[in-house]
């Protein structure tokens, strides 16, 4: 996920010089991806490459690079089963970058466009050059040898691909790192502020989404919230069932019944939605769908809701109960559609 963006740009906000870990290239079986990153200071480290040796050995060396106090980018290979006695007995490239408070530009621009929800490549040379390229334009940094226009014409034949994928190539630059740099393809849509909705915002924000938070009720939301997360505050919550993306999932647990209703209703005859879960219990479901047969809905629309939410055999009431089990329920609907544009149809219908 890109948590680690804003994350970047706060400790440099702050004055605090680190080292950026990346996964950069993977052979065989790896705790993590192609991508995964880690943010290590001189006394904290931020997100995760995997864990066990692995993490422990590259924050070591990324303590011991932050105490030069210089600029620089090298990479370094771990054979996770020979040299550090990991069960995944795979081969990982990793990349440090040591980045200086007050110095390094690049963070800053990295961060208004992925606010701008600007699709981008991030390429990163391990001899010392950062560029940015999107469709339009290309924002060269560091660009040592000036190699930056051979390197760009790269990213941009790269970008043009539907879904780029993050990995290492080879230039006349030598080793670079390409990462595509987009907004989450995972859209959900939670409306409803209370002790639920909460819990299930602090849950799911940590993952890669884009969260849509609405309630109609004035200052009810937290000052602060994860970077990907937009606080809706809205009169008529229902209308913004039309602002979502195709292919958005929905969490539908208002303070009123009657406008929990409303939502589901214009949610359901949207079609193109991935999920639509209310909470509630099997009686007010059994509730909703007569009223919506009652007024003309056809039935293969309201047989699509999924109420109650969250997965089968988890019963416990609390809010944290609640969120960990509808979010694991997304993350199952979101991973048996991976690769996909769309999601064909809310799977997660309730048998009757």
């Amino acid at each position: 996920m890109n948590n680690w963006i804003e994350n970047l740009c706060e400790l440099l906000g702050n004055g605090k010089h680190c080292v950026l870990v990346t996964i950069a290239a993977v052979r065989g079986s790896a705790p993590r991806e192609v991508g995964a990153k880690m943010i290590v200071t001189a006394g904290q480290t931020i997100g995760s490459i995997g864990g066990g040796r692995l993490e422990y050995e590259c924050t070591r060396q990324a303590v011991a690079h932050l105490g030069r106090r210089r600029q620089e980018i090298f990479s370094r290979k771990f054979p996770l089963g020979a040299s550090l006695g990991q069960c995944c007995g795979g081969v990982v490239e990793v990349l440090f970058e040591t980045i200086e408070a007050g110095t390094a530009e690049w963070p800053g621009e990295l961060l208004r466009l992925y606010r701008e929800r600007v699709p981008l490549l991030m390429v990163t040379g391990t001899t010392g050059v950062k560029l940015l390229q999107t469709d339009s334009d290309c924002h060269v940094f560091d660009d040592a040898g000036g190699l930056a226009s051979a390197i760009a014409e790269q990213a941009r034949a790269a970008l043009a691909e539907q879904r780029p994928v993050a990995g290492m190539a080879t230039s006349v630059a030598g080793e670079l790192l390409l990462e595509p740099v987009t907004g989450a393809d995972f859209q959900v849509a939670i409306f409803g502020a209370g002790h639920v909705g909460t819990a299930c915002v602090a849950l799911l924000s940590q993952l890669d989404c884009d969260i849509r938070w609405i309630d109609s009720r004035r200052n009810v939301f937290p000052d602060a919230v994860p970077g990907n997360v937009s606080c809706i505050e809205s009169a008529q919550p229902s209308l913004e069932v039309a602002a979502l993306p195709a292919a958005s999932c929905y969490l539908v647990m208002t303070h009123s019944h009657p406008l929990d209703y409303d939502i589901c209703g214009r949610i359901l005859e949207r079609r193109d939605f991935a999920y639509c879960g209310l909470i509630g219990s099997r009686s007010k479901r059994r509730r909703f769908e007569k009223l919506m047969c009652e007024q003309g809905m056809r039935q293969s629309l309201y047989r699509q809701l999924t109420c109650p939410i969250g997965l089968d055999g988890i019963t416990g009431k609390k809010p944290a109960d609640i969120a960990i089990s509808v979010s694991a329920q997304l993350l199952q609907l979101r991973d048996a559609v991976a690769g996909a544009h769309a999601f064909a149809a809310n799977v997660h219908v309730l048998k009757k």
